[in-house]
């Protein structure tokens, strides 16, 4: 097998060209003044999408809907935190060619899509919002979790098969703590640390329902002892688990013919878990790309095996820095999105979390 690209100014499209389920990433950026183009042409007629996520002012989030055709999948519209939200700044979605597949729905709205291939059955779930919005924070934290566990049941999966997670948390600088003693307490209740923690981002966004969070996943249930999937630590930082934040660096699925890489939200932080480079975006930038570079590097991988990837910054008018560093760095060009978010520190300003895949036998764990 082998993963075909096709990479421009606006559209990057990498297909995975194999007869078992090909997979394919989408990542569009907009180009002009027209701040709902990248939903005009979305998906394409050879696509169908498994999860979808757009980034911009949530005032955009209906007309979207209506030029998709009623976006009958998950999505995840992400609205920067405290932005004005006056603009889009793309869409990125992990997607099918044709294939059979069954949708979750929950209050109304669809948040999830089943589909299965020869080595796994999987479900991608997005849009999964708090049963009470009028709940407290915490509880609303505990009901995402919730309902992301009885959702993937109904894929005949636990939460034990999860294996990344999107939180996207409204006003995170002022909860983030209690998120993490929630998500803690259920991982522990669930007996998550007994296995797989999985990936995850948790950066602060609003969304268009007023939720103090918003949520996604992914889950996989292997066919057979040809798929697995394990967690990878990183080089250059310490367990997350270090600081009492409940997630893996990355987490890396082994199929008989590839291997796909799913890294976390990764920031400017050193070994010891203390932020790094205060004040200094273009130092940030820096140091997270290397710490993403060297989780790409011990897995076999490099920056031009990336299948997608979000940069996210604390202030938008930074994001040109992310092309001048990529360029200084010889970095080939990436399929990604620059968005507007609070990243989980008040003095980290740039996050990324990235996914890669290469065929090809494993390498050792």
């Amino acid at each position: 097998m082998q993963f075909e690209k096709r990479l421009s100014t606006g559209l990057d499209v990498i297909s995975a060209v194999r007869d078992n389920a090909p997979v394919k990433f989408v990542t569009a950026r907009r180009q002009g003044d027209d701040n709902l183009e990248v939903f005009r042409t979305f998906p394409a007629v050879d696509t169908i999408p498994l999860l979808q996520f757009a980034f911009g002012g949530r005032q955009f989030c209906g007309d979207a809907v209506e030029l998709m055709g009623t976006a009958d999948w998950p999505l995840i519209w992400i609205h920067g935190d405290g932005c004005s939200g006056e603009n889009v700044s793309g869409t990125q979605a992990y997607a099918l060619a044709p294939h059979d597949v069954r949708r979750l729905t929950l209050d109304g709205a669809v948040v999830g899509t089943i589909f299965e291939d020869d080595d796994a059955e999987y479900c991608y779930l997005g849009g999964v919002l708090p049963e009470d919005k009028s709940a407290s924070r915490m509880d609303q934290a505990r009901s995402v979790f919730e309902r992301i566990e009885a959702l993937v049941g109904q894929a005949g999966m636990g939460f034990s098969d999860v294996i990344r997670t999107w939180l996207f948390l409204d006003d995170l600088l002022d909860w983030y703590d209690d998120f993490n003693v929630v998500r803690t307490q259920f991982f522990n209740e669930r007996g998550v640390f007994d296995g797989i923690v999985p990936a995850s981002t948790g950066i602060g966004a609003a969304n268009p329902q007023l939720a103090a969070l918003v949520s996604g996943a992914i889950a996989i249930k292997p066919k057979h002892s040809g798929t697995r999937a394990f967690a990878v630590p990183s080089p250059l930082q310490c367990p997350a688990l270090d600081y009492k934040s409940s997630f893996s660096r990355a987490v890396e699925v082994e199929f008989p013919d590839h291997r796909q890489l799913l890294i976390s939200g990764t920031a400017s932080i050193h070994p010891d878990g203390i932020s790094a480079h205060l004040g200094d975006t273009d130092k940030q930038i820096d140091l997270t790309m290397r710490v993403g570079g060297a989780i790409l590097e011990s897995r076999g991988m490099g920056w031009s095996d990336v299948t997608r990837m979000i940069a996210y910054f604390k202030d938008m008018r930074e994001a040109e820095r992310l092309a001048v560093y990529c360029k200084q760095q010889n970095i080939p060009q990436l399929p990604v999105v620059c968005c507007h978010a609070a990243v989980c520190r008040d003095d980290l300003l740039f996050e990324i979390e990235l996914d890669a895949a290469k065929a090809g036998p494993s390498l050792p764990n």
